[in-house]
């Protein structure tokens, strides 16, 4: 195929990208929402669009075929304190096994600061507090099936906890990853997130003690069930390309288009400029077409440093905006090694 023909392919996927699917709003409708928040702030800085970019760690949680770019080890910690006081915690770790591929581990925490407990009789709280949490617990594996075309997977454990009940679910991912030797390297990907159980919460605030019987004497312990919840599936679909690389300057454009199960679809749009791999600079727009979206514009800068020949350290930053719950800011340190 031809120079011309692989621009054809890209304009013809950048319309297709760029106009919004079938409109669907289901929200509210699935349970574990710790596996909708953005990990990275280089992903986040760059609007999110990091399907096809997908090249570290962070690659387990936008497109798990990304991590067998990872040439020997890396680890990676994220911290974030979101809005309404609401704080997410995400580390990981890869390894890449020669002649077998990349493996890893990777965990996510959310927790909230601790409630008052409240009633109908006592509205200025009982005393009492509660609190709710999730944990995601994951292994990656991913390897090239030649030398540009990658494809990986994730499998997953999930909880959510919220005073005495809980739920468990499990989930795999599943990405791939194509790199086109033409326009600097272009690249196309897709990835399937969060395909798995449903969750369902129980515990013993679940339990109620009722009436049974003639005159009401009697007592029973009656459990109630509660519904069962699907995982928020997402299918992502991106595409991206080095529109500039000369000498020490790279600047990376990247779109990706996004189908969630619980609203409607969206895109996500980012830049990436980088001056000899070492200082980063990037800014996008999350969530564009997405109908009620508090998000938007993204951007972050980069540092990549290499203290001794084999020890390389990374530091970014990112900042998203979204409107009235205000703008959160990201952080993040990586150690290649």
């Amino acid at each position: 195929m031809n120079k011309n023909n692989y621009l054809l392919i890209l304009l013809a996927v950048c319309v297709f990208a760029s106009v919004p699917l079938a409109q669907t709003l289901k929200t509210g409708t699935t349970s574990a929402q710790i596996l909708k928040i953005n990990v990275g702030p280089r992903a986040i800085g760059m609007g999110g669009a990091f399907t096809s970019i997908a090249d570290d760690i962070t690659s387990v949680y936008w497109n798990p075929s990304g991590t067998a770019n990872i040439q020997a080890n890396e680890v990676y910690f994220n911290h974030s304190n979101l809005y309404m006081d609401i704080s997410n915690d995400f580390a990981a770790i890869s390894t890449n096994v020669s002649g077998f591929g990349s493996i890893g581990a990777f965990v996510s925490v959310l927790s909230v600061d601790e409630m008052l407990v409240r009633t109908v009789e006592q509205p200025e709280g009982t005393g009492e507090f509660f609190n709710y949490g999730s944990i995601v617990v994951g292994l990656n594996y991913s390897r090239f099936l030649t030398e540009n075309f990658s494809i990986g997977f994730n499998a997953k454990y999930i909880n959510e906890s919220i005073w005495n009940m809980s739920a468990t679910g499990f989930a795999i991912d599943v990405g791939t990853l194509y790199k086109i030797p033409v326009l600097n390297e272009l690249r196309i990907a897709a990835s399937v997130s969060n395909f798995g159980t449903k969750m369902q919460l129980a515990g013993r605030d679940v339990t109620e003690i009722v009436p049974a019987g003639a005159g009401g004497g009697n007592f029973v312990n009656s459990n109630l069930e509660l519904d069962k919840f699907d995982l928020p599936l997402l299918f992502r679909f991106g595409i991206s390309a080095d529109v500039i690389k000369e000498g020490t300057s790279r600047l990376t454009a990247a779109v990706d288009a996004i189908h969630p199960n619980d609203h409607t679809e969206y895109i996500n749009s980012g830049l990436e400029y980088a001056w000899n791999e070492i200082i980063f600079i990037r800014a996008g727009y999350n969530s564009i077409f997405e109908e009620d979206s508090e998000k938007g514009l993204t951007f972050g800068f980069g540092l990549n440093y290499r203290i001794v020949d084999m020890i390389k350290v990374k530091l970014d930053y990112a900042y998203q905006d979204f409107g009235r719950l205000t703008e959160v800011h990201y952080f993040s340190v990586g150690v290649n090694f």
